[in-house]
Formats: C-alpha cells, structure tokens, sequence
C-alpha cells in the first residue's frame, strides 16, 4: 500500500504533465527541509510517566519561513506529519501567502487526558522543539484536537523559554494573548466562500441544494451553519461517534448545541446513519471535514455527490482521483477549500509583528477577498488547461515556488556557457 506521502506526491505528477519546472524545485519538493523527531514526556496526575512520540518538520521554505498546525491524535506518525507539511506547502503557494509549509503533531490521545495533563504534555512538547521554531522560521498553528487555549499554552511556554514576549511565534491563539479575531472560524468561512465562489460561476442556486457534512468539529460546525443560513438544505452531518440524516434538512444550531454540550450528533433528533453511509449519500454537496482518506478507490465509485469540498487535509486518497473524476465529481480541493485558516493565521502573525490589531469585519472581508481571488484563479487556470481542479491548484502552486526558485538561480542559469 503506498504511503500518505506517496499519494500526496502523485498530485504533483498530474500537474507536471501541464507545466514544466526546474529539476532544483522537482528536487527540493521531493524531501523535507527538515524533519525533527522528540520524546515527549508527560507526567500524569496520578505520578505515572508516560513518553509520548512528537515530531515537527518543516517541508519547504522558497516562499517564507514554515506555517503549519499542531495535532494531538494516536495516528500521528512521521509520514503523516511530513505529507501534511507537503499540502501546507501547496496551500500557501495557491494563496500567495508569505509562508512555506510545516507541520507536528504528538501521537496522543489527549480525550484521555486530565486539562492539566493536557496543559503539561502542550509545554513539554514545547519544551522539546523550541530550537526548531520561530517567528521567522517556523510558526505553528492549532490542528486536530488542539485549539486556542493549547495554542495559548504553547505560546506562554515559548515566551518563558526564549524569556522574551514573542506572540507571532505561534498563531491561532486566545484573542487576549495576541490572536486574531475570526481565526476560530477561519477554514469554515474560507471553505464556504470556495463554495460559493463556484456556484456563482456555475450559475447554481443555494436554495434546496443538499449538503452533507462529515466531521462536525469546528470547522465543519461552521461550514454547515453558513451554508444553512444561505438557503442550502444541510441533510446529514456526523462526527466519531456515527451520523445524523433527515432527508428535510437537520436544524443545524440545534445539532451544533447537543454536540457541543453532549458530546455526539447522535444525541440530536434524525434519522441515524453510519460515517460510511454518508460518504456515499445521495447529495449535491459533499464536505469531508474530519480526517485523511475517508474517499478511497474502495468507495469512491459509490459517491453520488456531485461536489465535493475538502475542508479536511487529504479526505480523498489520491487513488480515488481518477475514479471521481471519470464519474463527473467536481472537487474543490484541499489546498484551496480550507486554506481559510492559514490564511488568517498569516493576517495574525502580520497583527502580532506589528502589534496592530483589526476588527472583525476587517478581517472577514480580507479573508473573503483572498479566498474568492484564489477560486477565480484556480478555475480559470482549470479552464485553460483543460484539467480539473486539484490539479489547476497544484500547477498554480508550483507555478509560485518554481518563480521564487528561479530568482536566486536554477540549474538551467547556472549551467549556461
């Protein structure tokens, strides 16, 4: 079975076959710039010690210092970590951001973990790569399963270390520690404006289009809201525990209150459904908005969605590519439909750096601004090459670092007689 890396790397070849670029870029995108592995130990309340696995990697950095997200989940291990450095390294490149890509994650399971537990394992990983990040080299962000206040902590331990107030190097934290308002909504907004961008383009109507939303974290909480509120019929949405269905529309600030305040979907009024089943609901409008690989070449033949919105990292295997395409499934992939986040993490770290701070109208409309710009660029490229969307995404990417790398010299100018 190929590796996460492996498939993220076949994007890179489909975009290939359109353009052509420097063997130095062909080159540098083929391994991290760097990669750290650290022990991290945590000290739980009851004395034990456990030593959990954390990693950081910085992937490339053409474009401006690494920008990329913390996770705390079991499944995190080296390869993941670096294949989602690789797609922040496309997303910042698609949304002309300052940044290259990183990542890192702590193979945990913090749903197991005291909010002292937590706080501790959050500054002893810290601890451990402080040396590897910075304002100017590496600056991370909350992911899957952390959020502000772990952010919070993260910074407050940066700032006991480097014993220096130094709030732009971590974003996405509380807006009372230097965080920028909006970020909390940041991807769900981005992925939404993605969404409409192309529906305006395609002349289709909110009114009565179905929706469903798999992962109702944060981010997916607040794509269905927004896309309830515009008219669009949000029918199934689920999280971990399992799925909720009614073929009317779900009540969806009802469903957000009972998840947020019991725990699961599940608890809320519908029809019951499996997270399996609703990959392949009969919808307009699929959003995967939880975890990699949920559409593989085992089921990517059975989804009837006629759209589907990447608002996780990875949620299609690329194996899956070929398949949905052929069955006339459009995809608004992953390193355009959630870079909501990256990019108001960037409007952060640019507040924090000098120290002036926007309202929240200022950054909703900066934040729409970018997103609808990138849409139209992406879909225009599309049309001119004559691809599909991931790939128009990947070529402009690529488009981006090639041109910094050719700034500073390429193989071809060093190589002239």
């Amino acid at each position: 079975m190929p590796s996460l890396f492996d498939g993220a790397s076949a994007r890179i070849e489909a975009a290939l076959e359109h353009i052509e670029i420097s063997q130095d870029v062909a080159q540098r995108l083929a391994q991290p710039d760097a990669a750290l592995k650290v022990s991290v130990p945590l000290r739980h309340d009851d004395g034990r010690l456990t030593v959990f696995s954390g990693y950081r990697v910085r992937y490339d950095s053409t474009l401006g210092p690494a920008k990329g997200g913390i996770r705390f989940h079991p499944d995190v291990n080296a390869d993941e970590v670096s294949t989602l450095a690789f797609w922040m390294t496309m997303k910042c490149a698609v949304m002309g951001l300052p940044f290259g890509g990183g990542k890192g994650g702590v193979a945990v399971d913090p749903k197991q973990l005291s909010p002292a537990e937590l706080e501790r394992l959050s500054r002893a990983y810290i601890d451990q790569i402080a040396d590897f990040i910075g304002p100017d080299s590496d600056i991370p962000a909350p992911d899957v399963n952390t959020n502000p206040r772990v952010m919070g902590w993260m910074a407050d331990q940066y700032r006991i270390i480097a014993r220096a107030h130094t709030p732009a190097v971590i974003t996405g934290k509380p807006v009372e520690m230097g965080g920028s308002l909006g970020r909390t909504t940041a991807t769900g907004d981005g992925a939404f404006h993605v969404l409409s961008t192309m529906m305006q383009r395609w002349e289709r109507d909110a009114e009565g289009t179905t929706v469903a939303v798999q992962g109702f974290g944060n981010a997916g909480q607040r794509f269905a809201k927004l896309a309830a509120d515009a008219g669009y019929k949000v029918v199934a949405v689920s999280d971990s525990s399992g799925g909720l269905y009614n073929a009317d529309g779900l009540d969806v600030d009802a469903v957000t209150r009972i998840k947020n305040e019991q725990g699961s979907v599940s608890e809320a009024e519908g029809e019951t459904l499996s997270n399996a089943d609703l990959v392949t609901l009969d919808v307009d409008v699929l959003a995967p908005a939880a975890l990699e690989s949920v559409i593989t070449a085992d089921n990517a033949d059975e989804v009837a969605a006629g759209v589907i919105v990447e608002i996780a990292n990875g949620p299609i295997a690329s194996e899956a590519d070929r398949t949905l395409i052929d069955n006339g499934v459009v995809v608004l992939p992953d390193i355009l439909a959630n870079a909501g986040g990256v990019t108001v993490s960037y409007f952060e770290w640019v507040q924090n750096r000098q120290a002036w701070y926007w309202d929240a109208d200022t950054v909703a409309e900066r934040l729409e601004s970018r997103m609808v710009d990138a849409t139209r660029a992406v879909a225009d490229r599309a049309e001119e090459d004559d691809v599909d969307l991931r790939t128009a995404a990947y070529i402009r990417a690529l488009e981006k670092i090639e041109k910094a790398t050719a700034a500073t010299g390429t193989s071809e100018f060093f190589g002239r007689r």
